[in-house]
């Protein structure tokens, strides 16, 4: 263990840094463009419409977990509850209720490949009986 009087106030930095030890912001741009390496960036609109789409109407597994642990969270810190409810007091079950009767206010976004995404509503999704 270090002694107490070993201890100079002066050894701590203070935070203030010059400003020529800061890197600009475009720093690995220009380091990039020295080198001849090229960056393409992909424009944010992404989104593919609905009559488009690629991917299948199931809902998968994983998906499905991911739904049911999200709306979970969110009925256990207090958001309004979508479906009737039948003296059900686990915020899980209220979530497979909800998910059930396809009431979940969620939006499922899948990513391709290409960097684009399809959003399906639980609505359009088929879910499987397991639930």
């Amino acid at each position: 263990m270090a002694d107490d009087e070993d201890y100079e106030a002066g050894d701590m930095d203070d935070g203030d840094y010059a400003d020529d030890d800061e890197m600009p912001e475009d720093a690995d741009l220009e380091a990039a463009e020295d080198e001849g390496e090229r960056v393409q960036l992909l424009e944010a609109g992404g989104a593919i419409a609905a009559q488009e789409r690629v991917t299948t109407p199931f809902m998968t597994k994983y998906e499905r977990a991911r739904v049911l642990g999200t709306r979970a969270l969110q009925i256990a810190m207090g958001a309004p509850v979508m479906v009737e409810m039948e003296g059900e007091t686990d915020p899980l079950e209220i979530a497979r209720k909800e998910l059930k009767e396809q009431k979940v206010p969620i939006i499922i976004r899948r990513y391709l490949p290409d960097g684009s995404f399809e959003d399906w509503g639980i609505e359009e999704l088929h879910i499987s009986d397991f639930i």
